[in-house]
């Protein structure tokens, strides 16, 4: 078991460190996404070291297509593979399953889909995700689930957190088992549950008691951001956190935009993930403290000052506003790479600022001025 201790509180808000086996993790958090063990955009493990990343964020799913888990458990596991030796969380490939897989037939067993890559017939289950896991040797490993759509129909919904249940008990006895191996990457390795139930607040938080009792190392909530709106989500969170253990960390997935954050936190949640500080990048659209810009705007061809006056990231630190623009209308990877490094840097750095915020007693007084900041753009 590793150790979580919350060291401040401000209402719901915490401010906690989570000690694992790669190092302790500074909470609140945001996990940097690097699905296939790599940020896409040419950004390596060094790097993220430079751009205060704490916990990198790999894909069971799509490592176990390519280049496959168990080459990489012949490689010593993902640490070494990738070259980083901070705190790894994968995901369970479940939402993958459910999100990718045109053709797939659930069943209490597992899933059987066809890879999105050769369309091969793949069957995966509890157990099968714990194995690849285990093979990848990460920090923290998801529990396998069914993702169901945030408007799916009750009828839908209750059956499919019921079996994500039974899944959940399936993950944590084979994780169990596994760690006992001899050739386990791993022997320490974590198990987050994951509460589901759409935007039905009796059933999440019935699930939310039920998976309460497990035991597990850590509780995420999973389903959000899939369809409904802001204001839905936030209600979620306000209802089911209260019933996820107060001395385990709370994880909200694929979550979000800055402001989701910032509410996040606010509603007791200590991790986060997303690709949209990436995915934006390599699109040229990049996080400020005035709102979001687009550098491929014809506005800044002759603009020499970096992307965001302040920011210490190598991006900002080194280039023009011009110059970045100039490479992305070039096509020249370059141009994204210093998009991603300055956007995973913005989120990293104001993770570390809400870290501070909550230990000087002032959040509610950080999150009214970054949203109002946010909110009225400079440019």
């Amino acid at each position: 078991m590793a150790e979580y201790k919350i060291l401040k509180t401000e209402g719901r808000a915490k401010r906690a460190q989570y000690e694992t086996v790669h190092g302790t993790i500074q909470t609140p958090v945001f996990m940097n996404v690097g699905t296939v063990a790599a940020i896409k955009g040419a950004v390596s493990a060094p790097d993220l070291c430079d751009i205060k990343c704490q916990v990198e964020l790999s894909n069971t799913y799509h490592l176990h297509v390519r280049p496959g888990d168990e080459l990489i458990h012949k490689m010593g596991g993902l640490h070494k593979f990738m070259n980083w030796n901070k705190p790894i969380l994968t995901d369970s490939g479940g939402f993958q399953v459910f999100s990718l897989a045109g053709l797939r037939k659930i069943k209490e067993e597992g899933v059987t889909f066809h890879s999105h890559v050769d369309g091969r017939i793949i069957f995966m289950g509890p157990e099968e995700s714990m194995q690849i896991q285990s093979h990848l040797g990460s920090t923290i490993a998801m529990a396998f689930d069914e993702c169901p759509p945030a408007k799916a129909e009750r009828s839908y919904v209750q059956p499919s957190v019921d079996r994500t249940t039974r899944w959940l008990e399936r993950c944590k006895n084979e994780m169990a088992r596994l760690n006992q191996l001899s050739d386990t990457v791993n022997p320490n390795q974590l198990l987050f549950g994951i509460n589901q139930g759409a935007v039905y607040d009796d059933i999440r938080i019935e699930h939310a008691k039920v998976i309460s009792d497990m035991n597990l190392d850590g509780y995420a909530i999973g389903g959000l951001a899939v369809g409904e709106s802001h204001e839905e989500m936030y209600h979620v969170l306000e209802e089911v956190v209260p019933f996820l253990p107060k001395d385990k960390p709370t994880y909200l997935m694929g979550v979000g935009t800055p402001a989701n954050i910032l509410e996040g936190v606010e509603r007791g949640v200590d991790f986060f993930d997303c690709v949209y500080p990436s995915r934006n990048g390599r699109h040229g659209h990049l996080y400020t403290k005035h709102g979001k810009i687009n550098i491929k705007n014809a506005r800044f061809a002759t603009d020499m000052r970096p992307i965001e006056e302040g920011c210490d990231c190598p991006t900002c630190r080194n280039f023009s506003r011009a110059y970045v623009r100039h490479l992305l209308v070039a096509g020249e990877m370059l141009g994204m790479r210093l998009c991603v490094l300055h956007n995973l840097y913005f989120y990293n750095n104001m993770m570390e600022e809400i870290r501070n915020a909550l230990d000087e007693g002032r959040f509610a007084e950080y999150k009214k001025a970054m949203l109002s900041s946010m909110a009225n753009p400079l440019d």
